[in-house]
């Protein structure tokens, strides 16, 4: 259809198709997998090229799923050079284990047809030269018109002329334009045609002139890394005077940056002040917060065990793992602080509440884990972000509950006084 999905516009030797998948109840491959074979298949053309990917995974960020990078050329303006680079960048990419689907729609070798009007002989015969360059876009090109609205639907009007028409180089000089007199001219008597060889398109991002690469990481590999190696090997395998810029999903993720770890500590933050605000002290809310690093450690080791990217699902359940892995400590310290309140020492008081409270923790927390099996083992569409979500709060919660309650209470007793002061507020009415 001569459609460019991956570098825009319209191109003689490009088309673009959409497959849409059966339901994930008809089928027992996923669409990773279509693709991959299909990308096998297309390599292996030998009169041209196909390749298969994934829609972006947010619509609107980039054309296709992985990444996309732009070489930039900050010096030199030769589309030959820009290509020679490029594809040497491309051969250290695809050296890299971690990185796939490696490509480039950048062609500066395209056997193209030149026209060369003769401006001063259409001046002379009276021919507007502005109307032979419009004369061969709506015809040989595609000139847009308008736009209308049918049955809730717009629809551009592009004017070409039939593919019959536009099939030869002869073709360009059988059009005809009307000069100032009124008499028709063909174009043959006022332009030249040479066959060349350039640059298919020619793409200038921020201003540079720059070639798209395409690619994705590898099976268990994060974009995150994906995007740190491309970086490596740019530094490593560019010459002066080029540059690489992200586009599509993987700039916004560059953009955004560390904003994981920012929200993280910002909760952590939050939670300490609140339950220093509780507990009227800054030594008993350390004792909680203390217990939320068993339940990273075992999100940690979760995802670890099941070959699972650290990817923005899994930062998700780490801020959720905050507020219930500290929701266990403070049962625990609020009434250790209570038993002391009674007179109890530190070390008794731990212990007794720790005792007291250890069954309505294992409750609960047991009912929050069991609810969350169903993501650890989900399938259908959409089923490696509840996975990736579920498995880390399932491996958090589990040493939450049953290693951290055993340490809540020695914290406890290194972080509290020998008495406790606060009273309850309901002792003073």
């Amino acid at each position: 259809n001569g459609f460019d999905l991956i570098g825009g516009g319209n191109k003689t030797s490009a088309a673009t198709m959409f497959v849409r998948l059966k339901d994930w109840s008809e089928r027992e491959t996923t669409a990773e997998g279509i693709v991959g074979k299909l990308f096998g298949i297309g390599m292996q053309q030998p009169d041209g090229m196909a390749i298969a990917f994934n829609p972006p995974a947010i619509r609107g960020l980039g054309s296709s799923g992985g990444f996309e990078v732009y070489v930039q050329s900050r010096s030199d303006s030769d589309p030959m050079r820009l290509s020679a680079v490029v594809n040497n960048f491309m051969d250290a990419l695809r050296k890299e284990q971690k990185l796939t689907g490696i490509n480039s729609f950048f062609r500066p070798t395209v056997p193209q047809l030149f026209v060369e009007v003769d401006e001063a002989k259409a001046i002379s015969q009276g021919v507007p030269v502005a109307d032979i360059y419009a004369t061969l876009q709506s015809t040989m090109g595609s000139l847009y018109v308008n736009d209308f609205n049918k049955s809730g639907r717009t629809y551009r009007v592009q004017l070409q002329a039939e593919a019959e028409y536009r099939m030869k180089a002869e073709d360009l000089g059988k059009v005809y334009v009307r000069s100032n007199a009124g008499q028709m001219v063909p174009l043959s008597a006022l332009s030249k045609v040479s066959n060349i060889v350039g640059a298919e398109q020619l793409e200038r991002y921020n201003g540079l002139l720059s070639a798209k690469v395409l690619g994705g990481g590898a099976a268990d590999v994060s974009s995150g890394d994906a995007i740190a190696l491309v970086e490596k090997v740019a530094a490593e395998n560019l010459p002066d005077g080029y540059q690489i810029a992200w586009t599509g999903q993987a700039y916004q993720e560059k953009r955004t940056g560390s904003a994981a770890i920012f929200a993280f500590g910002f909760a952590i933050i939050m939670v300490f002040l609140i339950l220093a605000a509780q507990f009227e002290t800054w030594a008993l809310p350390l004792a909680v917060i203390m217990a939320v690093p068993f339940a990273l450690a075992g999100a940690l080791l979760a995802v670890l065990m099941r070959g699972m990217p650290n990817d923005i699902y899994f930062q998700i359940g780490l801020i959720t793992l905050v507020g219930l892995a500290a929701k266990n400590a403070i049962l625990i310290v609020e009434f250790a602080s209570q038993k002391m309140e009674e007179g109890m020492p530190v070390a008794q008081a731990a212990l007794e509440a720790a005792r007291m409270r250890f069954r309505p923790i294992v409750m609960t927390s047991m009912a929050f884990v069991l609810g969350i099996v169903p993501l650890v083992i989900a399938t259908g569409a959409g089923a490696a972000a509840r996975r990736s979500m579920g498995t880390g709060v399932f491996g958090g919660m589990l040493l939450a509950t049953f290693v951290a309650t055993i340490f809540i209470p020695l914290f406890f007793t290194w972080l509290s006084n020998t008495r406790v002061d606060r009273k309850h507020h309901g002792e003073g009415l």
